[in-house]
């Protein structure tokens, strides 16, 4: 038996005892899982019975799929040259059999079967003068059978034409059958005014276990069957093949409830089988004497993380509980104290630039700064920020006069401490965080003649992924509160900045920012 026709034992047999005499002039197979598998079925079944030593039990038949016969002229075409056995050449300038005249209508197309039969005829008692007598009866021919596969686009697409097909053994009157194989069932395809007559119908059940695997196992001897002479190790030897069916027996289990196609199963049985039996063909292809360094230069085996991806994986290595006590004060050093090794050079040189690009330590620094800014200031006094030009932001500005005794800001800079956070998208902060690097961070890059327009570099440092990746580092460790829903899409999600005046004032003294100037007072 063939590998298509491994599972679908029933099937074949009702097929073929069908087609051993008169078959009827209409048939529909219904498979909801695979009809591609059941039309592969079907056309080896006919395939089969094509090569009868009976002349009247012979089939011809033509498979066609209606998504790739998209017009009617393209199906009769296509009908007329697989019963006619005609191969469409370029050389001979892509003509079909018997020229366009049969592929113009539907009245042609009938014509047309008709000519095709007694082409064959023709054919069949040509091959055959001189042996035996022969009757000029049609039903000595054989049966003619065309399979549709995918229908269900004929009744979208080509409304008219679907009709014909179900009656096309009564519009040429001859031994015809029409087999539509889809996964629609018949009733919700069929005319509304009853034009269709009623089919043969046929139903598909899915496989069960137990044909999945000889299906599956069938497909993995037939590739094993070309490895059988040689003995270097491969995914499908044959010395393989009960563990392969072990190997079935639990993807069936894990995938049978999700996927029931054949092809599909099929498909994910060889894309996980090479990684399944790799140690066992490293375990047979290994050699000691290799795998031995002759010079003693022995690499060590485990090697120490890189900094950055413990930065990442710093809130799980952290205790929960402790990670939610600790004060923010100790989460900024636990950052610094983290990033200590990489950052020694900024150390020396806090405001130097290796690259283009800011680095990650001040880049989450700027980011705690612009999103105090956007948790304390109103929306409205943005503009104080977006409206400086070139020329202001290097101004030399006044400072500011207290009318207190002292010279002290203690109760301004207790308001602040006070003050309600207000939620802010993320792009507010990301707008507030562009204005401060344009203003404190340009003339501290290295040069960069690629961009010519004012902003043009700022606005490519805070469109990185690095930028948003640092947002949820620190909305991960506490710095920064997320205050949307993470499961909603609608909108920006929005901030609140988990640092206080202090924190901030820090940090805005370690990158030159001029914090007061910045924020809004009420008063």
């Amino acid at each position: 038996m063939a590998l298509e026709e491994t599972g679908y034992e029933k099937l074949v047999q009702e097929i073929s005892s069908l087609f051993s005499g008169r078959a009827p002039p209409f048939l529909y197979i219904n498979d909801p899982v695979s009809p591609r598998t059941t039309a592969h079925v079907v056309n080896s079944v006919l395939s089969s019975i094509a090569h009868s030593s009976d002349a009247s039990s012979r089939v011809y038949h033509a498979q066609i799929n209606a998504v790739a016969c998209f017009n009617p002229r393209i199906l009769y075409s296509t009908v007329l040259n697989q019963l006619a056995g005609w191969g469409v050449q370029w050389a001979q300038g892509s003509m079909n059999w018997g020229g366009e005249r049969w592929s113009e209508n539907l009245d042609g197309f009938v014509h047309g079967l008709k000519a095709v039969h007694s082409f064959i005829r023709e054919k069949f008692l040509g091959s055959n003068k001189g042996k035996s007598k022969q009757t000029n009866d049609v039903t000595d021919l054989g049966q003619i059978v065309i399979v549709v596969e995918r229908p269900e686009r004929l009744s979208e697409q080509q409304v008219d034409i679907l009709v014909p097909l179900t009656r096309l053994a009564e519009l040429t009157q001859l031994d015809l059958s029409v087999i539509l194989v889809s996964d629609v069932p018949w009733e919700d395809m069929r005319s509304p005014f009853g034009a269709s007559p009623d089919p043969y119908y046929v139903d598909v059940l899915p496989l069960n276990k137990e044909a999945l695997l000889r299906r599956l196992n069938a497909a993995f001897n037939g590739l094993s069957s070309g490895f059988e002479s040689t003995t270097a190790a491969n995914p499908y030897h044959p010395s393989l093949r009960s563990l392969y069916s072990q190997y079935l027996s639990v993807l069936l289990d894990s995938c049978s409830l999700y996927v029931q196609d054949p092809n599909e199963l099929q498909y994910i049985a060889a894309a996980r089988w090479p990684g399944f039996v790799k140690p066992i063909l490293d375990a047979q292809n290994f050699r000691p004497d290799e795998d031995v360094d002759m010079d003693g230069n022995d690499e060590p085996a485990l090697k120490p993380p890189p900094e950055d991806i413990r930065m990442r994986l710093i809130h799980w290595t952290m205790p929960p509980t402790g990670r939610h006590q600790m004060s923010q004060s100790q989460i900024c050093l636990e950052i610094h104290r983290v990033k200590r090794n990489r950052c020694q050079t900024l150390v020396a040189r806090p405001r130097s630039r290796t690259s283009d690009s800011l680095t990650c330590l001040a880049c989450q620094k700027f980011i705690l700064v612009a999103a105090y800014l956007a948790s304390t200031n109103p929306h409205t006094s943005d503009v104080r920020m977006f409206g400086r030009g070139v020329d202001e932001k290097k101004r030399k500005r006044r400072p500011r006069k207290s009318t207190a005794k002292g010279g002290t800001t203690k109760a301004s800079t207790e308001r602040y401490v006070f003050l309600a956070r207000i939620r802010s998208p993320l792009d507010r902060i990301i707008a507030i965080l562009g204005a401060l690097l344009e203003e404190n961070d340009v003339d501290r890059r290295l040069p960069a003649p690629e961009y010519t327009i004012p902003g043009e570099q700022t606005d490519m440092e805070i469109a990185r992924v690095g930028v948003y990746n640092a947002v949820i580092e620190l909305a991960d460790i506490g710095l920064l509160h997320r205050t949307s829903p993470s499961d909603k899409l609608d909108g920006p999600p929005t901030f609140k900045c988990g640092i206080s005046y202090n924190t901030s004032a820090a940090l805005a003294r370690q990158l030159d920012v001029t914090l007061d100037d910045l924020l809004w007072d009420p008063a």
